[in-house]
């Protein structure tokens, strides 16, 4: 492990300590830009978490949305690693843009 992933990974604990606190759709909202990174998590937003477990996320378009659905298992395992929130899964929708 390099040095920039242990430090990508003590802010990722770090983070998930500080939202404890928070309804778990906040944390996951909050853990968002981590888990997937800023650049790429600017192209979409967490929208809720129903019931199920089922994460739901709008995407800004086709070229995201193949982005997101290829990265779907390890977004979701780190969101609830960072978070604290077993998902399910994570469910992408295309914006209507």
């Amino acid at each position: 492990m390099d040095r920039m992933e242990r430090m990508r990974d003590v802010m990722r604990r770090s983070l998930g300590r500080s939202l404890r606190e928070l309804p778990e759709e906040d944390r996951l909202m909050a853990a968002w830009p981590v888990a997937c990174g800023s650049a790429l998590a600017g192209h979409a937003k967490v929208l809720y978490l129903d019931v199920e477990g089922v994460l739901h996320v709008r995407v800004a378009g086709a070229e995201w949305m193949q982005q997101f659905v290829g990265m779907r298992s390890a977004l979701a395992n780190d969101l609830g690693r960072i978070a604290g929130v077993k998902l399910k899964a994570i469910h992408f929708e295309k914006s209507r843009d």
